[in-house]
């Protein structure tokens, strides 16, 4: 079933900052506004590793608690395989690749709306050019 894309509202961007800022293996965005009552948005974010999954969640909480958001509760952070942090209107998942495939929320949701991350296209882009640029130099 095709979902449609919907606009990025600019309250959302300091959430997604952070999460751009390090090199996360994908990141989807759902709208639930009209599925549940609990939360607004949905974030999976998946991690290459369980060490990437605790620095990507305390990265996100240490860089919205420098701009005066809190996170409301959180779970899963120091073991490494699935962090959640509640924001309220927006949840965060960190996963790490087998713990995401296995509880499939992409599944779950998958007739609520995606939402348009392409503003942050040039973060990732810039990674991915400065690990080409590199590649000559990591054999070592």
């Amino acid at each position: 079933m095709s979902n449609p894309i919907m606009a990025l509202t600019e309250e959302y961007t300091p959430f997604f900052a952070p999460i751009f800022e390090r090199k996360a293996k994908s990141i989807i965005a759902i709208d639930v506004r009209k599925m549940t009552s609990y939360t607004d948005t949905i974030v999976i974010v998946e991690a290459v590793s369980g060490r990437q999954v605790t620095a990507l969640a305390e990265h996100i909480i240490k860089s919205l608690k420098q701009k005066k958001i809190k996170v409301y509760g959180m779970e899963g952070i120091k073991e490494g395989e699935w962090a959640l942090l509640d924001y309220g209107h927006i949840i965060i998942h960190v996963f790490e690749s087998k713990a995401k495939n296995f509880y499939d929320l992409e599944g779950l949701w998958s007739d609520a709306p995606r939402i348009d991350l392409s503003q942050f296209g040039p973060i990732l882009d810039t990674e991915e050019e400065n690990d080409n640029d590199n590649d000559d130099d990591d054999d070592f």
